[in-house]
């Protein structure tokens, strides 16, 4: 049985304790354990599958609270560094009225940065495996090259590659950085989980069935195209498959799509999937896939936080009955 890897930010989310207020404004905040990656990992782990960090933390409270959450969500930790060099990262974030986010990042660097590509080992991975990574960690640090280090390992050892660009433009010192990092690192994973909200930027097509299929370079072999609340899209290189969202009374959408592609990567495990058979098994089994995925999603904006609000795999089978 395969196992799911990790690889980025590991940061403390700074909720707010008031909602449609502008972060300037907020008077107190919640802290919760996020960062996209650690998200999907906790997510594939509560599920019921083998999940493990691969990051850097630094030597603070911040870390050590980390680490704590990591564990009790099922997360393998032995790969997450601690360091003296940078503090763990902070995001602070302000929820509007609809849960919708806005975000302020505290890293020049954070410790995730300063992961090095020496810190990988190669041997971690087997075949049956999955890597998933995101953008936030590919600015110009240690962390990008231990990530081009990973990758290729993996791809080496048999496993399968999962990225979602999951844009953060506040990170970045100019969109097109963002957007050329992004592109650069496309054509080494095997799936890659898009926004609505992303395509166009990454892209620059404006008709979306052009610009998903611009999506299909390089290893590309499947594109999951997220529209919030109306569900989302699977794409093969010749095949579309849809699928319809659950509605739910949003809280705080934060981790969404994390909760998603969780949810999608722990139904690949089980399927036992690899860069062989993986147009096969989406293929044969996208409507189960897409519904499990689906309802994480929408089950995780009912409550604050990423990984604290992940639903049981048991309240995601009763949302789709």
């Amino acid at each position: 049985m395969g196992k799911l890897y990790s690889i980025g930010e590991v940061l403390i989310d700074f909720i707010p304790l008031q909602k449609g207020v502008a972060l300037k404004d907020v008077v107190s905040f919640e802290r919760a354990p996020g960062g996209a990656p650690a998200n999907v990992a906790a997510a594939v782990a509560k599920y019921g599958q083998r999940a493990a960090m691969i990051s850097k933390l630094g030597n603070d409270a911040f870390g050590d609270f980390l680490v704590e959450k990591l564990i009790e969500a099922g997360v393998e930790t032995d790969k997450v560094y601690r360091t003296g060099e940078a503090n763990t990262g902070l995001a602070f974030v302000s929820l509007k009225e609809n849960g919708e986010r806005d975000f302020s990042f505290y890293r020049n660097p954070s410790a995730d940065l300063l992961l090095s590509g020496e810190e990988i080992d190669p041997a971690w991975f087997k075949a049956g495996d999955i890597l998933h990574f995101c953008s936030v960690d590919l600015v110009e640090s240690p962390m990008k090259q231990a990530h081009k280090k990973t990758i290729a390992a993996v791809s080496d050892a048999g496993g399968l590659v999962s990225f979602d660009p999951n844009v953060r433009l506040p990170l970045w010192e100019n969109p097109e950085d963002c957007r050329m990092a992004i592109l650069e690192f496309l054509p080494t994973a095997d799936i890659i989980k898009v926004s609505d909200e992303e395509l166009e930027f990454i892209t620059e097509i404006k008709d979306e069935s052009e610009a998903i299929q611009s999506l299909f370079v390089g290893n590309v072999k499947a594109v999951v195209y997220t529209k919030g609340a109306a569900g989302a899209d699977l794409i093969l290189k010749n095949q579309r498959f849809e699928s319809e969202g659950y509605a739910v009374e949003a809280v705080d959408t934060t981790g969404a799509g994390d909760a998603f592609i969780g949810g999608f990567l722990y139904q690949l495990l089980e399927l036992h999937a690899n860069p062989v058979n993986i147009e096969k098994v989406l293929r044969d089994h996208q409507g189960a896939i897409l519904q499990f995925a689906n309802a994480s999603g929408a089950l995780t904006t009912t409550g604050k936080g990423a990984i604290s609000a992940l639903p049981t795999k048991g309240e995601v089978e009763e949302l789709i009955g």
